[in-house]
């Protein structure tokens, strides 16, 4: 399984992996907003990076995890879990119901409402590349090999190895190595990234599970709530329907 390895030491803000994303999916230039959560992700950046005091540079994306609670959150598979890794959408079956929004722990999909027809937007770790044998824009086009890219198993052996062998340099953790259930797109780093997760502690148990049996029910409430709808729509006629005949027999017999 495909999967992304950040160094948080290594980065030094260039927004080189912004401006590759950017580029690669034709983003516009952002437009500042007042309800902006201040990450500098929206559905014109996929990819940011937050700064932070010391020099220190956090690149945030979507985590891609591997049992995703916005997947689970679609009421229409507009979102998916792919073979390779990359949690992917496809804008022709969302609803624009934002439930994924709601779902996702780490406040990544972001909504467009720029357009006509409003869509969820967010990182699919450039999966069309990824089907060709390529590798994400953003790797590419880091100068420091801060963010690389390769199989999920041997990046957390690359992890661990730069954990081990440089023991002063960095926090004793692989971030998203088990949170959730795991995620593809991991970090290890100096700082404390509290920043990724909105300052949540968030558990190992993937959410899928406590989120499934509320959202299994949701084609029953659909299915429940029209044939309410239609029950009540014939009511209402059948009254109507009494009320205009009752009227006109009293206007015949006048």
């Amino acid at each position: 399984m495909k999967a992304i390895l950040t160094d948080i030491t290594k980065c030094i803000g260039c927004n080189q992996c912004v401006i590759a994303c950017k580029n690669t999916y034709n983003l516009p230039s952002e437009i500042p907003r007042h309800w902006q959560t201040g990450d500098g992700l929206s559905a014109r950046n996929w990819t940011t990076v937050i700064r932070k005091p010391d020099n220190h540079f956090i690149r945030k994306q979507c985590r891609h995890c591997q049992e995703p609670a916005c997947a689970t959150a679609c009421p229409v598979a507009a979102l998916h879990k792919t073979p390779e890794g990359p949690v992917v959408y496809d804008s022709h079956k969302c609803l624009g119901c934002r439930y994924c929004m709601m779902a996702c722990p780490y406040g990544i999909p972001r909504y467009d409402w720029d357009q006509p027809i409003p869509y969820v937007r967010k990182c699919i770790m450039c999966y069309p590349r990824i089907k060709e044998g390529r590798q994400p824009a953003c790797t590419e086009a880091c100068p420091t090999q801060a963010t690389i890219f390769g199989e999920r198993d041997e990046l957390v052996a690359e992890a661990k190895r730069r954990l081990k062998e440089n023991p002063d340099k960095y926090i004793n953790k692989i971030y998203g190595l088990h949170e959730v259930g795991g995620v593809n797109v991991l970090y290890i780093s100096d700082i404390d990234l509290d920043c990724l997760t909105m300052g949540r502690d968030l558990q190992e148990y993937p959410l899928p599970k406590t989120t499934s049996a509320a959202m299994n029910s949701v084609p029953f409430v659909f299915v429940g709530m029209g044939a309410f709808m239609t029950g009540l729509h014939w009511i209402i006629k059948r009254r109507m329907k009494l009320q205009n005949e009752k009227e006109n027999g009293g206007a015949n017999n006048g």
